[in-house]
């Protein structure tokens, strides 16, 4: 009779599992969607409509918000230049930071790990005043050049790091071969080494460019008007005596929607990436 009802119990089990599981994505899906929920309705909703409880999800939706925070032109100028800054930061940091971590990873540097693990903690703000008494001398203050190089001072670690590990599972007998085929230790990493690590220098570098357009520090302490960030230009929207409730939605959820793309876009190669190291030893 319990040889008959085992199966059972284990299909029981099984499904209950299963609810559990999903349940509990279910219910954490809900948590962390629940804020970018609520800002999008808000940048639909009026200045009062924002600030009233009782207001839910059900109003009329407006678009004023929108057309107001286009119309002053500076939301579109600053994610022009956060696009800008980003993507030649990130693009700098990769040419820089993949072919240091396939030396790293691939010949045992512990101690230059190490080191670039020390650059990952250091904070950053710690910085701030000897990087501007320095760029402020050489006049690069209010510049793309200094916001791009802040931006680096982060992302090249960054990069490095995640690509470290990523270098150091690759089969070293593909690189032996080619070696053997004739190929220098460069060309062995450039036409072996460098394609199969396509997916995690793809994470890395989305996770490089997302912090680039997020930073906020840099770009307050480091831009102007001409060069002002995003994350600057909602900060914009809060004043002393008041905050602009709908329009800093209506910018927050334009901002948004770059970075959401891009994660889209880098699904595929974000997940491979995130994964490759889950069956490596």
């Amino acid at each position: 009779m319990s040889a008959t009802l085992s199966p059972a119990r284990a299909r029981r089990g099984r499904r209950l599992c299963a609810w559990l599981r999903g349940t509990a994505i279910t219910v954490v899906t809900l948590v962390l969607a629940l804020p970018l929920v609520w800002m999008f309705a808000a940048a639909f909703k009026t200045n009062v409509q924002v600030t009233d409880p009782s207001v839910g999800l059900w109003f009329t939706p407006t678009l004023d918000n929108f057309r107001a925070v286009v119309e002053a032109g500076q939301i579109v100028r600053s994610m022009g230049n956060s696009l800008l800054v980003g993507v030649v930061s990130t693009v700098l940091s990769a040419v820089i930071a993949v072919p240091a971590a396939w030396a790293i990873g691939r010949f045992s540097m512990h101690r230059t790990g190490s080191v670039i693990l020390v650059a990952r903690i250091v904070p950053a703000i710690s910085l701030l005043v000897p990087w501007y008494y320095l760029f402020a001398r050489m006049g690069l203050v209010g510049s793309y050049t200094v916001l791009v190089l802040s931006h680096m001072f982060v992302s090249v670690p960054l990069i490095m790091w995640i690509m470290i590990s990523f270098f150091a599972g690759l089969p070293v007998e593909l690189e032996e071969a080619a070696r053997t085929d004739g190929l220098s230790a460069f060309g062995a990493f450039w036409r072996i080494s460098l394609p199969l690590a396509a997916p995690g220098t793809a994470t890395a570098s989305l996770l490089a460019f997302v912090f680039s357009w997020n930073n906020f520090m840099f770009a307050l302490v480091f831009s102007d008007d001409r060069t002002q960030t995003v994350p600057v230009t909602l900060f914009n929207f809060i004043s002393y005596a008041s905050t602009d409730w709908g329009g800093l939605m209506a910018a927050a959820a334009l901002i948004t929607v770059p970075v959401v793309l891009a994660a889209l876009l880098g699904q595929k190669y974000l997940v491979a990436g995130l994964t490759s190291g889950a069956s490596k030893g």
